[in-house]
């Protein structure tokens, strides 16, 4: 396949940020993997208006990820970097470890839910937390000041938070990592959690083989509920799926879809899910640890295409160089 180089050096001013276009080497007419340069893990993938938007983890030893940056595209090729759009200096409880966003837009301002200083007991400062802004480019601010999760419940160390809305608009939190994953229900206002009907704030839905980074889509119908598997520094690190008919579950494990290919890169791993509105056509975008590399913060972010067959179960992904064909909304 032909090879070019692309490089520009756009700069803009966006809702007090610079917007930097990486210079990034792709093959012709394809995003190339990785999509853009740097050391980024657990990426958030959405769609907001006609653009495409990933929010990663800042891949680095804990006491140096304090920040996040976000890389917008609008034909997943050329991907414009937002730097800082949420950092330490403006959630004054978070000090390490700001990890694996989520964001979701609602009412025209923008959530973002993450992870800080992986806390190992509910005697620490911590958990999940939540910021907010008027543009997916930030700068966000802390929502609450203080963590919206901030204890262990059911086991489940409160890192790795999805966030999903369902088609009657309820939103639900899943989250979770030390191998238990938990249901919640979001408020109205993202302040804090609804009851469900027996009473109870967090449900554990827990599948077979779980880890941590739990996402959920609908199709068709029904809902896929994906996790990570293996540990993240390692090789074999993966991703498994279910299916059920509510979003509660009960998720039933099917098999492991993504996972390390020895000819091209290890690690393959925690992740999230785009549909191209009025297609079936969808992207997982993840990340993966380059072969040249041993050390466990070297995990860049990568997409390719995820399809289905004729029953719905999800097929095998092929992880590439190439990526997958430029494509504007």
């Amino acid at each position: 396949m032909q090879t070019i180089v692309r490089i520009a050096f756009v700069l803009t001013v966006l809702s007090g940020q610079t917007a930097i276009a990486q210079k990034v080497k792709k093959p012709a007419n394809f995003s190339g993997n990785p999509v853009f340069p740097g050391w980024y893990a657990d990426p958030e993938a959405i769609i907001f208006g006609k653009e495409y938007w990933i929010y990663p983890t800042y891949s680095a030893p804990y006491n140096k990820q304090v920040f996040m940056d976000a890389f917008s595209s609008k034909d997943l090729r050329t991907w414009v970097k937002h730097p800082r759009i949420i950092d330490t200096s403006r959630i004054k409880w978070a000090k390490r470890a700001v990890w694996a966003p989520s964001i979701i837009e609602k009412d025209k301002k923008y959530y973002l839910f993450f992870a800080a200083n992986d806390i190992q007991s509910d005697k620490e400062l911590g958990g999940i937390g939540v910021a907010v802004a008027d543009h997916p480019a930030g700068p966000f601010n802390d929502h609450l000041g203080k963590p919206l999760v901030d204890r262990f419940h059911n086991g489940a160390q409160p890192i790795d938070q999805f966030v999903f809305r369902d088609e009657d608009g309820q939103h639900y939190m899943y989250y979770g990592g030390w191998r238990h994953c938990n249901i919640t229900r979001l408020n109205n206002d993202f302040s804090g959690f609804l009851p469900f009907e027996d009473g109870s704030t967090f449900k554990e839905i827990t599948p077979e083989n779980y880890v941590e980074g739990p996402f959920v889509f609908k199709r068709n119908g029904k809902y896929y509920f994906m996790w990570s598997e293996g540990g993240w520094t390692g090789p074999n690190y993966s991703v498994a799926y279910a299916i059920a008919d509510s979003p509660l579950g009960p998720f039933k494990r099917i098999g492991k879809i993504l996972q390390q290919d020895p000819a091209i890169a290890t690690g393959a791993g925690h992740h999230s899910v785009i549909h191209h509105p009025g297609t079936d056509k969808y992207y997982i975008v993840y990340h993966r640890r380059p072969l040249t590399e041993t050390d466990g913060n070297s995990r860049e972010t990568c997409i390719d295409e995820m399809k289905f067959d004729s029953q719905g179960l999800i097929l095998p992904v092929k992880i590439t160089v190439e990526g997958v064909k430029k494509s504007r909304l």
